[in-house]
């Protein structure tokens, strides 16, 4: 499948300036195959999984000199490691923290040495040894967006008619609406993308849903402490019950007070299960400058995964697509949600931003903040046909030296009326396209 992470990896292997590459994303988003696919660029790739090889952790406690652990690597492997020849991998490189550190000195000691490190939960790793600051370069990984979907199902004129922003006829608009159900029903998940890519058998792919919970589950005495795991299973079981609403400790179901139930939500943020969309005043960029860590929003990694820990029939959104867009208007925005994380830039973290009106009296909320040339633009998610826009008018109002328009993404095709810009639910890929995000034209 073709994944726009593989074009920023190709430019990371060209880069004379690189440093050692950090991989960084949820488990089974595909980091491991994203860098098989780069090793196939190189003479050899010499992959250490210090997961499954730990005693190859004890290499990197000796010493971090960068000589003595490529000869001991050599020797482990039985491969040869030469620098502008040989991709180095690293991965569930977590389990050996002192790797970490080692990257520090092939950076300064070995730079033309091509290292690329991963681990779903790296960042855990992180607190123990920190990271080598100015040292190493971070890159983000994420499920496969709904343009990857598309173009691994084998429609890559489509992908590139929607970046284009070509408005369809009905018959091709609808097909694109019972295709953006299908990935409703299947997910962004690689394994799962994959089983229906090849069979088309949708129960394959929900099996796959469940297993990917499981091993989620097994994650959490991995990083958690004894006492927070039943508390991190709570929260995991129920968090999907509220995405698309602020997020109130009070709601959680069980014997937990929020000073339980905090440090177990910011486990699974670390651990890149969840992610907190975090309220901004949007009175301009950057839009953290303005943000409330009090007021939050959650989405988890992917939105079959969500829809399946719910109980969901997802075998509806193959038989009425347009009906459960409207029965579904959660999931919808949840979807928004992921492909705007999906098609940021992959040298920062993405984060999210909404906007909610203060005054107690009002419920005027606009679903997201997207920043673009020093302006502020409000997105909002409509499921249906129909549905008010007061929220957006109300903050287009309020904002109006900072903002010019509003972007809706619903179920229509597209539209331009005034300050209001209308696209439909397929084409989230189009705002990355005209901020000129690097990379999406690799999926045509």
């Amino acid at each position: 499948m073709k994944r726009t992470i593989d074009w920023h990896l190709r430019e990371w292997k060209s880069d004379k300036h690189r440093k050692p590459l950090l991989l960084r994303g949820a488990r089974q988003v595909g980091k491991t195959h994203a860098v098989r696919k780069l090793g196939e660029q190189f003479e050899q790739i010499v992959e250490i999984n210090f997961e499954l090889a730990a005693e190859a952790r004890p290499i990197f406690e000796q010493d971090l000199r960068p000589e003595r652990i490529l000869r001991d690597l050599q020797f482990y492997t039985s491969q040869p490691i030469e620098p502008g020849k040989t991709l180095l991998f690293f991965d569930e490189i977590q389990e050996a923290p002192q790797a970490i550190l080692a990257l520090r000195y092939f950076f300064e000691m070995m730079p033309s040495l091509h290292v690329i490190a991963a681990g779903s939960l790296f960042d855990f790793a992180l607190e123990k040894v920190g990271i080598p600051v100015g040292r190493v370069s971070s890159m983000y990984m994420y499920p496969l967006s709904f343009l990857e979907f598309l173009a691994a199902c084998g429609h890559p004129s489509l992908v590139e008619a929607i970046l284009n922003g070509e408005e369809f006829s009905d018959v091709i608009h609808q097909k694109l609406l019972g295709l953006v159900g299908e990935y409703l029903a299947i997910g962004g998940m690689p394994e799962a993308a994959s089983k229906w890519v090849e069979s088309k058998n949708p129960k394959q792919c929900f099996q796959v849903h469940h297993d990917l919970i499981a091993s989620y589950r097994q994650d959490f005495e991995k990083y958690a402490m004894e006492h927070q795991v039943p508390c991190v299973e709570t929260l995991f079981r129920q968090l999907p019950h509220f995405i698309g609403e602020q997020f109130q400790y009070k709601n959680i179901h069980g014997n937990y007070r929020k000073r339980e139930l905090a440090p177990c939500l910011s486990l699974l943020c670390k651990a890149n299960v969840i992610h907190r969309i975090y309220h901004s005043a949007g009175n301009g960029i950057p839009l953290g400058a303005e943000m409330n860590l009090e007021w939050f929003k959650i989405i988890l990694v992917d939105v079959a995964l969500t829809q399946a820990l719910l109980g969901f029939d997802l075998s509806t959104w193959f038989l009425r697509p347009g009906i459960e867009f409207i029965n579904r208007g959660t999931i919808a925005e949840s979807f928004v949600g992921q492909e705007l994380r999906a098609y940021a830039h992959p040298l920062r973290e993405a984060n999210l931003f909404f906007w909610r009106r203060a005054e107690k009296s009002s419920s005027a909320e606009i679903d997201y903040l997207h920043e673009r040339d020093q302006v502020v633009i409000p997105i909002e998610v409509k499921s249906g046909h129909t549905g008010t826009l007061k929220s957006m008018h109300l903050f287009l109002a309020e904002h109006a030296e900072t903002t010019p328009y509003g972007i809706r993404f619903s179920s229509q095709n597209y539209s331009r009326f005034e300050k209001l810009d209308s696209r439909p639910l397929y084409a989230v890929a189009t705002l990355a396209h005209e901020d000129q995000r690097p990379g999406l034209l690799a999926l045509i």
